[in-house]
């Protein structure tokens, strides 16, 4: 038997072999309709078009106006009309004013996908928008230092993760919610991240609002990215979480939990220690404590006892509550005053490195203002600014 080329075989055996399809589209069409198809997964989620608007998250606003530039293009109502059943190129444009003054490519190239809808054979392309987009991408994008004062944030970190696994505090998917303010804890890129410091506000290209963040990973590292970029990152990385906040649950309620107790007493302690770091700021420094019980009983042998600093304490201030869970409430102060808790290693009884914990640089007034806001439940609304050395209203915007 003659031997058969791979054809011949095929058609002996009844196999009918399909021409393959060479795509007539243009590198630039392939990218319009990809782009397009991006809008109609939103439009299929949401039951509607993607809209401008500083409420809108800012995927939505980058479709909104990646749909406004498509309805501008010549060839999207042939190329695109089988995909649109949703009709969204009918739709009036509503493009922002600032944006008017860019071609199509460079507007698309602004919002990040510039190489998709972009030919990579023109020319033009090649030389003008390409640079804006790394130059953009070169200010926005910053690479993670070494964090010199990571000290102050590892207990944070530390705390954080109690939180998590306690269930005081859960994982949710970035999206929802797309806000950064100063205090928040995300997970990026399997790294528990918090943000530390927003910037002054910046004026976006889009016209909207943005700001530098400094934001500290549980890593010991830090960066100072745009708000924007940090959504942009959360938003693409399918492990992006937002922590929600510390659930306080019932402080002072009805109903009785497993940790409540009946009465008790918030104390707080000033340690009469030698050591020069407490001799230096000794009415700064606080040890913040709940108790069921006496709190002279609590305290009793506080020289012999490394939690006290080896040292007699002081009791400067109690507060009297009622139908109080402890863990909750030792755990708000903890999120509160984590940041100010004081770095500080002494030896023990027999010679052994101890670090006491829950003392913390703050002063007294401030933590009888925690306690008011505690008693009517704006303590969520609070966090505690080193700088000024007092408490103030989370900006969540």
């Amino acid at each position: 038997m003659a031997e058969m080329d791979d054809d011949e075989l095929l058609d002996a055996l009844g196999v009918e072999v399909a021409p393959l399809k060479v795509s007539t589209r243009t590198p630039r069409e392939e990218r319009i309709i990809a782009g397009f198809e991006d809008i109609l997964r939103f439009h299929q989620t949401h039951g509607r078009a993607p809209q401008h608007g500083e409420e809108r998250d800012i995927f939505e606003r980058l479709y909104a106006v990646r749909l406004d530039q498509i309805r501008k293009l010549p060839e999207a109502q042939i190329l695109l009309a089988g995909l649109d059943s949703p009709g969204l190129l009918s739709g009036a444009a509503s493009i922002p004013a600032d944006v008017d003054d860019m071609d199509e490519d460079a507007l698309l190239a602004e919002l990040g996908v510039g190489d998709d809808l972009a030919d990579q054979n023109d020319v033009a392309v090649l030389r003008h928008v390409r640079p804006h987009v790394e130059k953009r991408a070169a200010e926005e994008i910053a690479e993670r230092t070494p964090c010199p004062d990571f000290d102050k944030f590892q207990s944070i970190f530390d705390q954080v993760e109690r939180d998590l696994k306690s269930g005081h505090r859960i994982a949710q998917r970035f999206g929802q919610n797309a806000n950064i303010a100063s205090g928040d804890y995300f997970i990026l890129g399997g790294q528990l991240a918090y943000v530390a410091e927003v910037g002054k506000t910046i004026r976006a290209p889009n016209g909207g609002s943005d700001a530098r963040l400094r934001v500290i990973y549980a890593n010991g590292t830090e960066s100072n990215l745009l708000r924007r970029s940090l959504q942009r990152a959360l938003y693409k990385d399918d492990t992006g979480r937002r922590l929600s906040d510390l659930d306080l649950g019932p402080l002072f309620g009805d109903t009785p939990e497993p940790e409540d107790i009946e009465s008790g007493t918030i104390y707080v302690l000033r340690s009469q220690s030698t050591h020069p770091f407490v001799a230096e700021h000794r009415e700064l420094i606080h040890k913040i404590g709940v108790t069921g019980g006496e709190v002279e009983t609590r305290i009793a042998g506080a020289e012999k006892d490394a939690t006290y600093l080896l040292a007699d304490v002081e009791v400067v201030a109690t507060y009297k509550l009622h139908n109080l869970n402890r863990t909750r409430l030792e755990n708000i102060f903890h999120r509160l005053f984590g940041a100010a808790q004081i770095d500080l290693t002494i030896e023990d009884r027999f010679g052994h490195p101890v670090k006491p914990r829950e003392w913390f640089l703050v002063p007294l007034h401030v933590i009888d203002e925690a306690v008011q806001h505690i008693r009517d439940g704006s303590i969520v609304d609070m966090v505690y600014d080193l700088k000024s050395a007092r408490l103030m209203v989370q900006n969540k915007n």
